[in-house]
């Protein structure tokens, strides 16, 4: 039961040959109209009903880019092209009164084009560069739009092949002023500057943004808030934005009104961004946004018997949904992932939100927050396999931030729920995070409709980010402080039940209900009902397995770094009573201990899957206990797949798990048919973007495994993608492998070892294989029997294997 991933030791069941690739040969992926944006008449909160906000011309049309820090969406239009920024730390009250994402500014540029022929816009995802280009009057008009990550800037040129053609207003509105947050702002025009600044009181956020207009031609009028153009060449538009939040353990320590400085302006470093921008000019900013960028979007290629639609974005999606399957949808929805991540987490801004990076609301749904019951998880299931591990960075700087309110929180847990374990001393009581968080707050666990589970689900993160780098100083500083944190707060949170079970209590799988009480008449011992219907009780399914995941990761670290912690020994003896997968008499995964047939509690379709996380993103449930994979399959068909669109791509990354290709293809297919609109965000709905990221990770999830004791080529691999190819995906123990087949059998497998350690293949017949290094040289293999083979990597060595 104990089933360790060592350290540095995978198997890779594979088979033909291995060499390295050191940069992957991608497609031209884009997505692309041969129309703007529609224009729906309102910019800002449309409401629908239920009092969701929703707009349809922003949700579904515009176009996203970001740099981590900031977001825009493009619309592309011809009378008044509209630009909505969002910033990532501008916050207000929000809905439940803990903060909230709001929108930063829209920047309108008034055109007054009409009557337009040649139009197309799009976005490029393997340069993040958006472009528009359109006819008039004789005239080509182009428009050329990215957000740099590392001058931390949007760049925008508008561009005519006539001289003298470019005449526009700039026009810059700040949204929402004056509403129950009570929000203040001015735009001020001066010369060639547009500057909008304010106040946001309920965190004490002084925010400013600026727009410089620099022409090249023509002239320049400074208006009420307004910059015209007249007669210009071109012009080239720089949009930088700033608040007076500085991350640190003091944003979670302190209270609302005392996070941040209000004496603090961020008018400096505003002007200190643009003046460099300037300095640099488009042609320097965007050589240096490319280099950054397609250094991490350029590592990965992947070709899924699939040609390159001619279509424009939103045919190629309607023929999808009409039953036109594509391959090649589904390869771009991997990729825009990709895209999509790289865009709203870098190592330097806060993680990507609920929403990514973008919101046009003045109370963005669900708060734009990190939701820690499976979204915030979600966004980052793929970081590392997609090779794109520094964008998982901002959630450590985050967790390094928040984590003395964690042990407050696990302080404040322990004191109420098990007084008598109580420890002095700082992070004796370990730490713990509940679901709901944003960059200001976090929640504590044990009340509500999640268990402290949350708190392992989370931890999940940081071992997998060591399993794919194997980075031993964030091992070391980071990671096993935070597991071993976890696991003394777990070890606190358990109780006796006898002298051979220890159970979490309270414990509630997330956001499951009772309905109707007279469910429960069967049950013996059943748990807690509250007003809400929130189910609570003892041991479910989802705490107890994260417990073991987490008490099971701690001891990977400590033998990683050969440390001999007394509590070790407490994590050896408790992890064995902890009894975390039942089968019920459905022949279902129990959700909880008290259930016996599947759906005796709670909703028998609910969106969430708590009890399979032990699957996915878990390794407990494993192909070492083939009846626990039976009773997961099980459990699947009996779930369903009519749920929302990040529940769908759970179902999916548990369906790869189980070597169900088919099935994990199906739901992506539904996924992609019902919760996909034209600009390929996903909704739950309305937008969220875990969903986005969910099937990407569960994309890789097919083609790669290394959960277990072995690295799994084309595990999964639907029948749809017989042929293709795969270059630059990554497993634990920092490998990275591509892969070419043909007809469903590999023809070609290539591996680098980035950080060296033992190598375990396996394949049929691979015990008569030999296996040599880029010299050509044999390398020494040692032989199982069990149609594996060992042999020791050098770190940065490729190694191929000759059958």
């Amino acid at each position: 039961m104990l089933k360790m991933i060592k350290n540095g030791s995978l198997l890779l069941v594979a088979g033909i040959s291995l060499s390295v690739c050191a940069s992957a040969s991608q497609r031209t992926y884009e997505i692309w109209e041969n129309e703007p944006a529609p224009n729906g008449g309102s910019d800002w909160d449309t409401v629908k009903a239920g009092g969701v906000p929703f707009d349809q011309d922003w949700e579904e049309w515009s176009y996203p880019i970001g740099n981590g820090y900031m977001g825009a969406n493009l619309f592309g239009r011809v009378d008044t092209e509209r630009i909505q920024i969002t910033e990532k730390t501008l916050h207000n009250k929000g809905i439940y009164s803990g903060g909230g994402l709001t929108s930063f500014a829209e920047v309108y540029l008034d055109f007054n084009h009409e009557n337009v022929t040649n139009y197309r816009r799009s976005l490029n995802l393997n340069e993040a560069i958006a472009q528009v280009s359109y006819e008039m009057d004789g005239v080509n008009y182009t428009r050329e739009y990215f957000m740099s990550y590392p001058d931390n800037i949007l760049a925008i040129k508008v561009s005519a092949n006539k001289k003298g053609a470019l005449s526009f207003v700039v026009r810059p509105e700040i949204p929402y002023l004056n509403k129950e947050d009570k929000r203040t702002g001015q735009v001020v025009a001066k010369k060639n500057l547009l500057t909008l600044s304010g106040n946001l009181p309920f965190f004490n956020i002084n925010y400013e943004g600026q727009v410089k207009v620099l022409n090249q031609g023509g002239s320049l009028k400074a208006g009420k808030g307004t910059i015209t153009v007249s007669n210009a060449d071109s012009v080239m538009l720089l949009v930088a934005t700033g608040t007076n939040y500085r991350p640190g353990t003091h944003i979670f320590s302190s209270a609302n009104n005392e996070k941040l400085d209000a004496n603090l302006f961020p008018h400096e470093a505003v002007s200190t961004l643009i003046a460099n921008a300037q300095a640099k000019g488009f042609a320097g900013l965007k050589k240096t946004h490319l280099e950054d960028y397609q250094n991490l979007f350029g590592r990965v290629a992947i070709n899924l018997n699939s040609t390159v639609s001619s279509d424009p974005t939103h045919v190629l999606l309607e023929k999808y949904k009409a039953g036109e399957k594509n391959a090649y949808l589904e390869e771009l929805m991997f990729q825009y992932g990709r895209y999509l991540l790289v865009a709203s987490s870098r190592e330097k801004s806060l993680p990507s939100n609920l929403q990514g990076v973008w919101s046009q609301y003045h109370k963005t749904p669900w708060t734009g927050g990190y939701w820690h019951n499976i979204n915030v998880q979600m966004n980052y299931w793929g970081a590392c396999s997609a090779n794109l591990a520094e964008c998982f960075e901002a959630y450590i700087e985050y967790f390094k931030a928040y984590l003395p309110k964690a042990q407050e929180h696990a302080r404040d847990f322990v004191e109420k729920r098990n007084p008598a374990r109580l420890a002095e001393g700082e992070g004796e009581n370990g730490w713990i995070i509940g679901t709901s968080a944003n960059g200001y707050n976090i929640s504590g666990a044990g009340g509500g409709h999640s268990g402290p589970g949350t708190g392992g689900f989370t931890s999940k993160l940081l071992m997998e980010y060591y399993l794919f780098t194997q980075d031993k100083e964030f091992l070391e500083e980071v990671g096993y402080p935070a597991m071993l944190g976890m696991s003394k707060f777990f070890s606190k949170a358990l109780v006796p039940h006898g002298d051979l079970l220890l159970l979490v209590e309270p414990s509630a799988s997330p956001e499951q209900k009772v309905r109707k009480l007279e469910q429960l008449d069967k049950i013996k011992n059943p748990g807690h009902v509250d007003k809400k219907g929130n189910y609570t009780t003892v041991g479910c399914t989802f705490d107890q397995g994260f417990v073991w995941e987490n008490y099971n990761d701690t001891l990977i670290m400590a033998d990683a770094l050969g440390k001999k912690d007394d509590f070790l020994k407490t994590i050896r003896k408790e992890i064995t009573k902890l009894d975390p997968i039942l089968i019920g008499t459905s022949g279902q995964i129990k959700e909880y201990r008290e259930e016996q047939a599947y759906s005796d509690i709670g909703d028998p379709k609910h969106r969430h899957i708590s009890h399979l996380c032990s699957l996915y993103p878990g390794s407990l449930i494993n192909s070492d206990q083939p009846e626990w994979m039976d009773a997961a399959r099980t459990t699947l068909d009996f779930r369903g797949n009519e749920t929302t669109g990040w529940a769908m791509a759970h179902r999916m990354n548990c369906r790869a798990r189980l070597k169900q290709g088919e099935e994990a293809l199906e739901v992506y297919q539904k996924f992609i048919s019902e919760r996909t609109v034209p600009n390929l965000w996903t909704l739950h709905p309305p937008f969220q973007i875990d969903g986005n990221f969910g099937t990407m990770a569960g994309v890789a999830e097919m083609l790669l495994q290394s959960h277990e004791e072995y690295i799994d080529i084309l595990p999964a691999l639907p029948k749809a993608w017989s042929t293709g190819s795969f270059d630059g995906l990554v497993a634990r123990g920092n490998f990275v492998v591509s892969a070419k087949w043909k007809e469903g059998k590999a023809s070609a497998i290539s591996i680098t070892s980035r950080s060296g350690g033992e190598c375990r293949l396996a394949y049929p017949g691979i015990e008569a294989a030999r296996v040599k290094d880029s010299n050509g040289k044999v390398v020494k293999t040692t032989r199982d029997g069990k149609g594996r083979i060992n042999f020791s990597s050098t770190k940065g060595e490729t190694y191929t294997v000759a059958f």
